[in-house]
């Protein structure tokens, strides 16, 4: 993990371009974040341009970081169009998950590539689920569907309790976009990794259940 692709660089240097737009231009930032009721009002494009804007520089350069680190898991699987037909459906999918919890919350606004980022680890786990990875500050390898399976579960327990300052459904809604559309690109894991499709998918129905249920 850690090669730039083209595309990679291409993604990266859109975030940054963009985001330090945003940093120094407090209209712009305004205009093309994600914002509930702007988004009702018919601005659409702000479920994409969103996720090109960070908070600040800490935001931004931990969404790159792990990118550059996955990126090219799922490139050298899948190639670099397949990369950027899920970078894009995760970052759509992930506001649109926070659009449908948030959608009678006027004021709710967010920022930030956690969206498709979360799409293409998903995706890269679902490749490679025996993978291990590594967590900043604790140095056991975790194999990486625990991870992917964790993740998930814990981006419930954060939407369920309003954790933090972050889009936990963003995550939550990306990740189900790259888990969706790599099944979609590479429907033979169904036959040579069926028992990993279903453990991922646990996280999903969970969801699911509890939504249905008025969980959530």
């Amino acid at each position: 993990m850690g090669d730039l692709n083209l595309v990679t660089m291409i993604i990266i240097a859109a975030n940054v371009i963009f985001s330090l737009k945003g940093f120094n231009d407090r209209g712009f930032f305004e205009r093309y974040k994600f914002n509930t009721a702007a988004v009702r009002r018919g601005e659409k494009v702000r479920i994409f341009s969103s996720g090109f804007l960070h908070v600040d520089m800490g935001h931004l350069f931990l969404n790159m970081l792990t990118l550059y680190f996955f990126a090219d898991v799922v490139i050298a699987s899948l190639g670099s169009i397949a990369f950027l037909l899920i970078y894009v459906v995760s970052l759509l999918l992930g506001n649109l998950l926070s659009y449908y919890f948030h959608k009678e919350e006027f004021e709710y606004s967010a920022v930030g590539a956690s969206g498709a980022v979360s799409g293409i680890i998903y995706s890269a786990i679902l490749l490679y689920p025996d993978m291990s990875l590594y967590l900043f500050f604790i140095p056991i390898p975790i194999p990486a569907y625990i991870f992917g399976i964790g993740y998930l579960l814990y981006s419930i327990y954060g939407m369920k309790n309003r954790i933090g300052n972050i889009g936990h459904d963003a995550h939550f809604g990306g990740a189900v976009g790259g888990y969706i559309i790599t099944l979609l690109l590479v429907p033979q894991i169904f036959v040579t990794s069926l028992f990993m499709v279903i453990l991922l998918a646990i996280p999903i129905v969970l969801l699911f259940f509890l939504q249905k249920t008025g969980r959530i």
